[in-house]
């Protein structure tokens, strides 16, 4: 019977991003089980030069393969912010959706996260909702309001002070621009 590995797999963040690991790992000839964010699970003992070749895949199209425990550790916790911050209506404190998602102290998860990420977990939540607040805001199709309520903000004044303190300007000055400036999420 063969066995299984689980893959690490960090900046992964949406449902294209399963597919190409999806097809990278059939391409293979690999049996993925699962493939989620973050992770997949494949049917088979990968051998170091077959997870080589994949690591050299994954890495041309923008991921890369975890090995230590601290690694993947923290891209869960990343992952678990943009899980977060896509959330629609009311959100939970950051704190209280991570540690119902990760079973670790969150005090010891934010101090790795910041040595790790050089930011907190708090900041990064905040950055990003805001990018998913540009992505809305360049779509055009919602106000400022409809935002902030699909995003879980207290009010669209809140969505407001934190987009201005985080980009420096406010969203209608960011909607106004011919070019706005994104971050993809495997960047932050």
């Amino acid at each position: 019977m063969p066995g299984m590995t689980i893959l690490k797999i960090k900046n992964m963040v949406c449902p294209r991003c399963i597919m190409a690991v999806t097809a990278i790992l059939e391409r293979h000839g690999f049996l993925p089980r699962q493939v989620v964010l973050g992770e997949a699970l494949v049917e088979e003992d990968l051998d170091a030069q077959q997870l080589a070749v994949l690591c050299g895949e994954l890495q041309a199209i923008g991921f890369e393969l975890l090995d230590d425990p601290q690694s993947q550790l923290i891209e869960q916790v990343r992952v678990t912010i943009w899980t977060w911050a896509r959330l629609r209506g009311e959100h939970p404190r950051l704190s209280d959706f991570l540690t119902s998602q990760i079973d670790y102290d969150y005090s010891k998860l934010s101090k790795l996260f910041r040595e790790h990420r050089g930011v907190t977990i708090e900041r990064y939540g905040m950055l990003c909702r805001v990018e998913l607040v540009k992505e809305r805001l360049c779509d055009g199709e919602l106000s400022t309001s409809e935002i902030a309520y699909q995003l879980g903000y207290s009010s669209p004044a809140h969505l407001s002070t934190q987009f201005k303190q985080i980009t420096g300007m406010t969203p209608k000055e960011y909607r106004a621009q011919e070019r706005p400036e994104r971050h993809s999420w495997d960047q932050m």
